[in-house]
């Protein structure tokens, strides 16, 4: 699997395209906002976009992608249905964080723990792991030893519980018996900021180790 990382928005979201380098399928993950932006690294990265991804429901995570949807005709897929609220409430969301208004959404279809959703001729793996948001989801490459986990873990951090239904309690556990028995080796493109793996991360993160 290849992909390249895109910030986007103020809040300087990870938005990324992860692609089949022998076919050039992609997916866009978690278009936060700049659909213009991201629309052009696809052109310039000559993709065949099939599919939109998200991680979860909060607005620096979703807020292009009901344009890009409606640009493209991409799907939108993900995140789990435990996040509609999240998407009902987008107009509240912009309207808090200062941004242009966005209509609410819906998915194309929501995604349950376990689903393999494929790229190409790779496949991507999603694993509910609540938390930060109680329907948030993480794509994982097994075979790339690759993952794509949002806002739940970053590099010495740890995804905010401080929102809408946050449960830090569960994204401790969703990090510590989802996220780290994938593997030490997999490296992860968090929902901001620079990458890591789950190996350094379980060694080194202060508020994880142990």
């Amino acid at each position: 699997m290849e992909f390249s990382i895109l910030p986007v928005t103020p809040f300087q979201q990870n938005a990324t395209l992860m692609w089949c380098e022998r076919t050039r399928r992609a997916a866009i993950i978690d278009p936060g906002g700049e659909a213009d932006r991201i629309l052009e690294r696809v052109r310039a990265l000559d993709l065949q976009p099939e599919q939109i991804l998200l991680t979860h429901g909060h607005l620096d995570h979703i807020g292009a992608a009901g344009e890009i949807a409606q640009r493209t005709g991409l799907p939108i897929i993900g995140p789990h249905a435990e996040d509609a609220f999240l998407f009902k409430a987008l107009p509240g969301q912009c309207e808090m964080f200062g941004f242009p208004p966005i209509a609410p959404f819906t998915p194309t279809r929501w995604l349950e723990d376990g689903e393999i959703l494929e790229i190409g001729e790779q496949r991507l793996e999603a694993i509910h792991c609540p938390g930060h948001t109680p329907g948030h989801m993480v794509f994982v490459d097994r075979d790339a030893r690759l993952a794509q986990v949002g806002d739940v873990l970053f590099r010495g951090s740890i995804g905010r519980t401080d929102f809408p239904r946050g449960n830090h309690r569960q994204l401790i556990e969703s990090i510590q018996q989802r996220l780290f028995a994938l593997g030490d080796d997999i490296r992860f493109i968090p929902g901001h900021g620079p990458m890591s793996s789950l190996g350094e991360e379980r060694h080194s993160n202060p508020f994880v180790r142990g």
